[in-house]
């Protein structure tokens, strides 16, 4: 590890960036080097800003995927080289978001009914009725779920923050249901690891054929399908407007 290399690493472990965001830091910062050849510090506004628009009109890049490199350059720049002028160089693009496909109840109902097992259909009830992330689905244990309060407790959200999120009866018995038949230690997931939700194919792809098809039929341009609690599922008793899970169709 060079010197350079261990200076940034030590200001983001400084602040207290997760271990996954350091990770994307330095591979970024990593990849600009690499680009153009040279050492990072080397390199100035001129590079900065072709390799932006390199990322935006030659490697076609999400707009989020350049706002996250973007943050790396940035932080490397600014903080550990101590380059203010540089961050006038590094705008964010402007993202034009778009409104998400949102399902009807029937065809929420449908998904859920069209679930290959167990592990599934309560995945995908808890993913609907709370609103929790992927990652956070992954590491819900037992000692989370209060059943007395009727409350989910998210210990690791993003950021680190944690949050409680209302427990309907009908998940409850779900979750219940799906632990005496699996008794898993993290609720949802059988995999170990921290980044077991990133790797799990249950929490990224419904399974059977009625699910394959609902999500053909409303699939958007990029070829997924957002599912958005526009209104209260009849099993659940949730708050509308929240985005809960992103499933391909394959």
């Amino acid at each position: 590890m060079t010197q350079l290399r261990r200076k940034m690493l030590e200001e983001l472990q400084r602040r207290n960036y997760s271990d996954r965001t350091i990770r994307y830091y330095l591979q970024a910062v990593a990849l600009f080097a690499k680009h153009f050849g040279k050492r990072p510090e080397q390199l100035g506004p001129d590079e900065l800003r072709t390799y932006q628009a390199y990322l935006l009109r030659e490697r076609k890049l999400a707009v989020g995927s350049v706002v996250a490199r973007v943050a790396a350059l940035r932080f490397f720049y600014v903080r550990t080289l101590r380059r203010h002028e540089c961050r006038e160089d590094l705008p964010y693009p402007k993202d034009h978001r778009r409104l998400p496909t949102v399902l009807s109840l029937e065809e929420v109902g449908r998904l859920i009914n069209a679930a290959g097992n167990l592990l599934q259909r309560a995945l995908l009830m808890t993913l609907y009725g709370t609103g929790m992330r992927r990652t956070e689905v992954s590491l819900l244990k037992v000692s989370d779920i209060d059943s007395q309060r009727m409350m989910i407790r998210v210990e690791r959200g993003k950021g680190g923050a944690g949050r409680d999120i209302p427990l309907s009866p009908t998940l409850l018995e779900t979750l219940r249901e799906y632990w005496r038949w699996e008794k898993p230690a993290p609720i949802c997931s059988r995999a170990q690891r921290p980044n077991a939700a990133t790797s799990n194919p249950s929490l990224t792809r419904p399974s059977g054929t009625p699910a394959k098809k609902l999500l053909a039929t409303r699939a958007s341009p990029s070829g997924s399908v957002l599912i958005a609690c526009a209104t209260a599922l009849p099993l659940t008793f949730w708050r509308v407007g929240r985005i809960c899970g992103q499933f391909r169709s394959y």
